[in-house]
Order: C-alpha cells, then structure tokens, then sequence
C-alpha cells in the first residue's frame, strides 16, 4: 500500500487462491428537497427535520425539510447588506446553534452590516424563540467600515474547546490596492484572519500571542478569503478552505499563530500581474494542504459521517462555486492521499455541502432560485 507517497507492506497471505475485497458500488444521485432560496449560503441544523437557513441576498429562514416549508424568522438586524448581484459578496453567511441551544436557546450569525455606504463584517448572538431573535448581542466587528464588496470570510465553527471560530477576508479585489504591509499580514488590522473568541465575545486567556497592539481574538493571519470552516470527527482538528486569486484555492487546517501566507506566498497568481510584495523578515508561512491547478472557489466543506457512503467515511467533502463542483478528497493524517470531484456531468454552483445529525447529505445552491438538495445512494 502506498501511503503519503512511501511503500508499506500491509498484508502477506500463503495461499494460491486470488482475495478480493468487495467494491463499495454506492451511486449517488440529486434530489432537490426545496427550491426558492435568495442564494442559500448555510445551513444549521435544529434537529432532523428542521433547519436555519441563512441567505445571502435574502434573510433568515427556518425549514422543514420533512414538509418542505419555510418561515422567515423576525426580528433580524436592520443593518444587513444584501448583495445586488452574484459578484456582490455581502448579504448574510454563516449561522451556528449553539452547542447548549436546548438550553440557552442561543444562535450565531455573520453578515455584511451597512452603515451608510459602507460594510464590515458582523457577527452577533441572539436568542431564537418562536421564530423571532430577541436579545441581539454584537460579539465581534471587522472593522474598519469600506465600500469595497468583496470577501467578507464570514464563516463560523464552534471547536471542540468551545470556542468560537471566525473567519474575516482581506476585502480587496485586487492586489494593486494593498498598502506596504499588506492587510492579512497587518496584526493591527482586523481585515485576512481568523479569530477564536469566547461565545459572549470575550477573548480566551490561550490564544497566540501576536504582540501588544495585535487585534484582540487573533488567531492565524495571512488569510485573503476564507469561509468554510470543519471540524474532523476524529482528531477534532479544524480544517478551512481558501479562495484564491487565478487558481491558488487551498485547503488548510488551522494551527495557532500560523501564517497562511497572503499576498507575500500563494499558490496560484496575482490580479495585477505587476504585483511584487516585498519579502517580510523573520515570518514563517504554513503550507496548504492541499490546492488546486484550477479555479475551483472551495467554500462551505464538512466531513461525511453518515452510513450512506461506506468508502466515503470521514472523508472531505468541499463545495465549489466555480463550474459548479464538488469534491471528495480521502484524508490520511494531515494530508490528501486522494481526490475525485462528483457530478461532473451534473453541475450547479454550489455554496455548502452539510451532514444532518442523522447522517444524510445536503448542498446548497448558489442560485436565485436557490435549493436543498439531497444526495442520496441511488443503489439502495
């Protein structure tokens, strides 16, 4: 068997009859569970049947997916910048219940917040009773305020710590507009990282040490667009995918005080072609995981955990916007020993890949008329 690219021997039989392991013939297919969505972009379970479901150029929604209904739920901030078009990137992006919801009855959104012209990415907590919030707490604020309409991050995690993870993009388009320090790699500007914050908003007493005027809640730096955040059921490491400028879209697990290396490293090419970052001393740059050849825009990924799929068990599922693709990729430790993208004759731009607490699989659609599809094992 060969493993991250060494030869192991791993069975020796005495024997001059062939052994055969069975293949696993699971086919998986589409069924769309419910359709007209404002461009879905998360999806969080409340049990089984019903679920949150954020929408970026929409509102909050609550679904049964049993009865193929949805309510909009009250009572959600008036500041939300809804995106205008599919290359708008405001509206609103993850939701989280809390851990202890039977309980506190808490959830978490993020979104791009308004004021005036410009926006900033928001994440609060509120209590959802009835189908309304109530109790609205503003935990964190990506500030400063612009009017640029690009990468927000806006992805959230609770961790196997209990802390809450946040992901905030650099916000520019283009690299042109990076000042001398370039903004991921500024830790006095809160704009290309990730934060892990307590859930009222408070900072842990263990976070990395990014020196004394760092932002508060900083966590790892030199990050230019990341959303999905995952957690992996086994090791309880957290793994985040990463869009990239022309190619350069990565997959990286998350490890304190790390440096993913934007703008100064990438694995794909600049916008401005004339882009030339001066060299930062002393940095040290985490590699990814694993990155793509081709512009695939990963965004909302989750490790399978259902029975559906026997050989797809704990493996990485990611969603991409670009050509519509979804990918499988087979982990081995901290690496990819293997990837197969899925439906490739059946292609949707797709947002989220989610598992239900039962095990089942769901996609959301980043479309106008956007839907919950279910994938299923078409042999069973």
């Amino acid at each position: 068997m060969r493993v991250d690219q060494q030869w192991f021997i791993v069975d020796k039989i005495a024997t001059r009859i062939p052994h055969f392991t069975a293949p696993d013939l699971s086919e998986p297919i589409k069924e769309t569970i419910l359709a007209g969505l404002a461009r879905p972009w998360s999806m969080a379970f409340l049990s089984e049947e019903e679920a949150l479901i954020t929408e970026k150029e929409g509102t909050l929604v609550k679904i049964n997916l049993q009865l193929k209904s949805k309510v909009v739920i009250k009572g959600f901030p008036a500041d939300t910048a809804k995106a205008r078009d599919r290359g708008d990137n405001t509206g609103i992006f993850d939701v989280l219940v809390d851990p202890q919801f039977d309980k506190n009855k808490f959830i978490y959104v993020a979104y791009a917040a308004k004021k005036g012209k410009e926006k900033a990415t928001k994440v609060i907590r509120a209590v959802l009773e009835n189908d309304a919030l109530r109790d609205i707490q503003t935990i964190f604020l990506a500030t400063p305020y612009t009017e640029e309409r690009h990468h927000y991050g806006g992805g959230l995690l609770f961790g196997s710590d209990g802390k809450l993870y946040i992901t905030i993009g650099e916000r520019l388009f283009n690299e042109k507009d990076e000042p001398a320090l370039p903004l991921a790699q500024n830790a006095e500007d809160k704009r290309g990282k990730i934060y892990r914050i307590n859930s009222d908003g408070t900072i842990p007493a263990d976070n990395p040490d990014f020196g004394a005027k760092a932002i508060p809640g900083l966590y790892a730096l030199g990050i230019r667009a990341a959303q999905g955040l995952t957690k992996h059921p086994i090791t309880n490491a957290i793994w985040f995918s990463e869009h990239g400028t022309m190619q350069g879209d990565e997959i990286n697990i998350l490890k304190p005080g790390a440096n993913y290396g934007w703008p100064i490293k990438t694995t794909g090419k600049y916008r401005f072609a004339e882009y030339a970052p001066a060299a930062l001393e002393g940095n040290t740059y985490t590699e990814p995981v694993w990155y793509w050849l081709q512009t695939v825009a990963p965004t909302g990924l989750t490790f399978y955990t259902g029975d559906e799929f026997p050989s797809w068990k704990n493996n990485l599922l990611v969603a991409g916007l670009a050509q519509g693709s979804l990918w499988r990729l087979v982990i081995r430790g901290e690496s990819v020993s293997r990837v197969e993208e899925l439906f490739t004759n059946d292609r949707v731009r797709l947002r989220k890949v989610v598992v239900s607490p039962q095990g089942k699989l769901y996609l959301l659609t980043d479309e106008t008329d956007g839907k919950i599809i279910r994938v299923k094992n078409g042999t069973r």
